[in-house]
């Protein structure tokens, strides 16, 4: 682990992390939408503990900028993230203690700008080790199971969001469920249709502006809007056939959000599979051809395999832009993690929009390692 000179971004990093410790560390407030008063870490710690913190906060900053070695940075890096949120946890039970039981903690500006640089300092160092897909989504695994651990503790028990967590944990599951109905059903429900399409349009030249110009006018619609499109197709589908609305099928709830996130889902994996397949060489279509393959075997034996990382890489972006856009669906009654986030923004309790809002994103992050691995796994020379 030898030193260098040290590194522009790194010193800037450094110097942005010496600074943020001088900033509220966390805030305290009487209650849930009480106005938080914000505590420095000179005003949390005693003056021996304070100047502790400072030297080994220091000592590690330094060690980040100045080591050489990419694992260690990432290593120490990562122990610097769970050092911050132990930090939280620590100060958060004696002030809620103080404040009354009704008092919520939360990090404060402080601590969020520490979380963010040190993640730029883990990104920075996980990026100079080219990882590949397997590896990084072993690292992404091992560092979910140890924030898991984390949050399943007592240390962070006293923290606001797991307060908010602990108050609808069985609200929480049910949502986490419909979250993955939402964005899971509608990406398959877009692979079924948009692989079948994507062929089509490979297959006939002419079919594929219309197509596609059409797939591409529905991206430009903003998501909230083609939320609310759904409603009225579907309202009147469920007031005059009575069929469709046994199913479920209504003009709000699961059903216009699932048809919005459906259709947004198309153009990716119609364009991607429409690409994959006109990437086949073909010097390798003659050779399946003077073999005697007929049609669909030269489809499902030669066409569709060497297109499949291409396709694969459609569905990434569909898989983890449904898993974002389905939290836009709690506005039309779908459910979700969207509920949280809604409900926070009509209490102005910030806890609450982050219990909505950072399992997608965490969700996300770990659908798009799963889908690199995926794709690396699959060989073929249109990759």
């Amino acid at each position: 682990m030898a030193a260098s000179r040290p590194d522009g971004a790194r010193l800037a990093l450094g110097l942005g992390c010496l600074g943020a410790l001088a900033l509220p560390f966390v805030s305290v407030r009487a209650s849930r939408i009480g106005a938080p008063e914000p505590r420095t870490l000179v005003e949390i710690l005693p003056p021996g503990r304070l100047l502790a913190v400072l030297a080994l906060s220091a000592a590690v900053l330094l060690a980040l900028v100045l080591l050489r070695a990419p694992w260690a940075r990432v290593l120490l890096s990562l122990l610097a993230l769970a050092g911050v949120l132990a930090g939280i946890g620590l100060a958060a039970g004696p002030l809620a203690a103080e404040a009354g039981p009704y008092a919520r903690v939360a990090p404060g500006a402080g601590a969020w700008t520490l979380l963010a640089l040190l993640a730029l300092f883990f990104t920075e160092a996980a990026s100079r080790l080219a990882l590949g897909p397997a590896a990084r989504l072993g690292l992404g695994l091992v560092i979910l199971a140890g924030l898991a651990a984390l949050l399943a503790s007592d240390l962070l028990a006293p923290l606001s969001i797991m307060v908010e967590y602990r108050n609808r944990a069985a609200s929480f599951r049910s949502e986490a469920a419909q979250h993955l109905l939402l964005a899971g059903g509608s990406f398959a429900a877009a692979m079924v249709v948009g692989v079948p399409l994507g062929l089509l349009a490979a297959r006939r030249a002419r079919l594929a502006p219309p197509l596609l110009g059409a797939l591409t006018a529905i991206q430009t619609v903003p998501s909230m809007a083609m939320f609310g499109l759904m409603i009225l197709p579907l309202g009147w589908l469920a007031a005059h056939a009575p069929p469709a609305a046994a199913l479920g099928i209504r003009g709000i709830g699961a059903a216009p959000a699932l048809l919005a996130l459906f259709l947004y889902a198309l153009l990716p994996i119609v364009g991607h599979t429409r690409e994959g397949l006109r990437g086949v060489p073909g010097a390798i279509l003659e050779s399946a051809d003077a073999m005697g393959l007929d049609a669909r075997q030269r489809l499902w034996r030669v066409e569709i395999p060497l297109a499949l990382p291409v396709l694969l890489t459609g569905a990434r972006i569909v898989l983890v832009q449904n898993i974002g856009l389905a939290t836009v669906g709690a506005l039309i009654g779908a459910g979700g993690f969207g509920v949280f986030v809604f409900q926070g923004l009509g209490q102005t309790a910030a806890d609450l929009v982050l219990l909505g809002a950072l399992p997608p994103v965490a969700l996300a992050m770990l659908a798009a390692l799963l889908m690199d691995a995926l794709i690396a796994c699959v060989p073929g020379p249109a990759r």
